[in-house]
């Protein structure tokens, strides 16, 4: 217990899946943390089970686009004045879309690089500045094993989850450059189990869709959100504190094929 014991972090996307799980870890482990969401009132809920589990004022959420350059500054200052101070940003938000370059619609191809993508150089770009007045600090960015891995059905999200890898690591040299205490990676899921796949799930029945996927997995099982959570957890904390610029693959061995 108390991996990361006064880190104050953000988590977008937090109002569930890997982000739920991951803001409910990193309280446990002795942060503070503010969930923000689109979904504004599952985000207040996630921040709300938190406060019931480790105390009030362990947890803060808002309602956040992270689309918009100007919602990033207002939820990061809310957030830096809330716990006093901010020390990890989790970049977990984002969308997908099923299509290939023929079929995909160009206006769905930016919106899936404006989720993934542009949100995080926003996150980013005005997180570092707060980030430097407390100490060791750590950016995590959530991308996808669709980021090194990819699948001609799903050409903006490969797009999308490739370009987070190789920001991250612009990002990584750029503070490291500037004084090495901001510190940013990258984490590649493969197949988890959260809403995500529910569109699989109706398709084929959860119990076949999980084994329909597992079976392209060399370990032969989807992951579920706290193996995410973990790696989170790690590249958060001051075990870490070397490791920059890096692709954590929790991939169960398939980029290894």
């Amino acid at each position: 217990m108390g991996r990361v014991s006064g880190k104050m972090a953000l988590v977008t996307g937090g109002a569930q899946g890997l982000g739920e799980a991951t803001a409910k870890m990193l309280a446990r482990e002795g942060a503070k943390v503010t969930v923000t969401d689109i979904n504004g009132e599952g985000a207040s809920k996630v921040a709300a089970d938190i406060n019931a589990a480790h105390g009030e004022g362990t947890a803060f959420a808002w309602q956040h686009d992270v689309t918009d350059a100007e919602q990033w500054q207002t939820v990061l200052k809310a957030a830096h004045d809330a716990m006093g101070g901010l020390n990890v940003l989790v970049n977990n938000a984002g969308i997908g879309s099923l299509g290939s370059v023929e079929d995909e619609e160009y206006e769905t191809f930016r919106h899936v690089q404006n989720v993934d993508v542009d949100s995080i150089f926003h996150g980013c770009k005005y997180a570092i500045p707060l980030m430097r007045a407390h100490g060791l600090g750590s950016i995590i960015n959530i991308s996808s094993i669709a980021g090194i891995v990819a699948s001609g059905n799903y050409v903006a999200y490969n797009t999308a989850k490739a370009a987070v890898r190789h920001m991250s690591k612009s990002i990584a040299l750029h503070c490291a450059k500037t004084g090495g205490q901001i510190r940013c990676n990258s984490v590649h899921p493969v197949f988890i189990n959260t809403p995500i796949l529910d569109r699989t799930k109706e398709m084929f029945g959860e119990e076949e869709a999980l084994a329909k996927l597992g079976r392209q997995i060399p370990l032969g099982k989807v992951g579920e959100p706290d193996d995410i959570a973990y790696a989170v957890l790690y590249l958060a904390s001051d075990e870490s504190k070397l490791v920059t610029g890096i692709e954590l693959k929790v991939d169960g061995g398939i980029s290894a094929m």
